[in-house]
């Protein structure tokens, strides 16, 4: 995977990280979803967080000190 991949990638799951975190926003405003839809979509949150800070990782060289 290029530079370039990695970055549209990290774009990619940036914009699905904010839009899962607006999802569960309005669930819990509106008291319409159940907890075990929340729970669901928290830990998807967490993964794409996850995923975001390894991609990112990956961008950084590493430095022989």
């Amino acid at each position: 995977m290029t530079a370039e991949d990695t970055m549209r990638r990290l774009e990619l799951l940036r914009l699905e990280h904010r839009d899962m975190d607006m999802a569960i926003g309005a669930l819990i405003v509106s008291g319409t979803g159940d907890q075990l839809q929340l729970s669901r979509l928290k830990k998807r949150k967490l993964r794409l967080r996850d995923e975001i800070a390894m991609l990112e990782d990956s961008l950084i060289p590493d430095i022989i000190a």
